[in-house]
């Protein structure tokens, strides 16, 4: 079957300034990982596989990451990252032959939503899970408290769209909307995330720390590492959501 070249794809898939939109490209993306997935888009291209049928795989893969991450012993976390840099490399394909194809949709938009969703739940509670001496303890509590914070995160974003539909209002996609009004909690912000603390709960670098983590714990011999990830992301989560809905309160989001 006859394809695009791949300076044709990228035209399409990858149009000018599509990598340096606002909050809108991971690092990883930008890095590395556009380079790889569009080799792939190219040779998706030549196949029937839909953009919606990339995403359920992309989900697949990201919640069968949290289930190895689960799993005990060094080789369990490295599998779990190369999971997630499947995760990543499907996330970045679906959108790619979306744009190719034509075949953008508002389904498409909702199941990646939920990937995304569902990933950083499993990463996080498997997380847990792996850092419990004894099932269920307080690390496991610890972790699924966790994902229920990044799934909290990501449901106080989403809810902004729907106030402002129901609202009879357009989506908030310029950048002054999420200037806050308080210069003092503006500033606040701007120190908060120049730390970037947010990204621990984020399935790349939760990935990456929990495979350091799983190398300490090897040369330690016990699960030191691993539990001190845990209460940290739980922190990092609980200060997030706090946080975040603070910020957007302080908006012009709802505005």
């Amino acid at each position: 079957m006859s394809g695009p070249s791949v300076a044709e794809l990228r035209a399409v898939a990858q149009p000018a300034g599509h990598l340096e939109r606002r909050n809108g490209e991971h690092w990883a993306g930008v890095l590395y990982m556009r380079r790889l997935s569009l080799r792939v888009t190219w040779l998706l291209t030549r196949t029937s596989v839909t953009p919606n049928q990339l995403t359920w795989v992309m989900t697949a893969a990201g919640v069968v990451a949290g289930v190895v991450l689960a799993l005990p012993g060094l080789w369990a976390a490295v599998g779990a990252a190369l999971l997630v840099q499947v995760y990543l490399l499907l996330d970045c394909s679906d959108g790619e032959l979306a744009r190719w194809t034509g075949k953008t949709s508002l389904t498409g938009v909702y199941l990646d939503r939920v990937g995304a969703y569902f990933t950083e739940a499993a990463l996080l509670a498997g997380l847990g899970w792996r850092a419990s001496s004894v099932l269920p303890d307080w690390y496991t509590v610890l972790g699924f408290a966790a994902a229920l914070g990044a799934i909290l995160i990501k449901a106080e974003t989403d809810l902004v769209d729907v106030a402002r539909a129901k609202g009879g209002l357009k989506t908030a996609t310029e950048d002054s909307a999420g200037q806050i009004r308080s210069g003092l909690l503006g500033l606040g912000r701007r120190v908060l995330g120049a730390t970037k603390f947010h990204r621990i709960v984020q399935p790349i670098e939760l990935s990456l720390l929990a495979l350091v983590a799983a190398v300490i714990d090897l040369v330690l011999g016990d699960l030191t590492a691993s539990k001190v990830l845990v209460v940290a992301c739980a922190v990092a989560a609980a200060l997030q959501v706090i946080l975040h809905l603070v910020s957007i309160l302080a908006s012009r989001r709802l505005a």
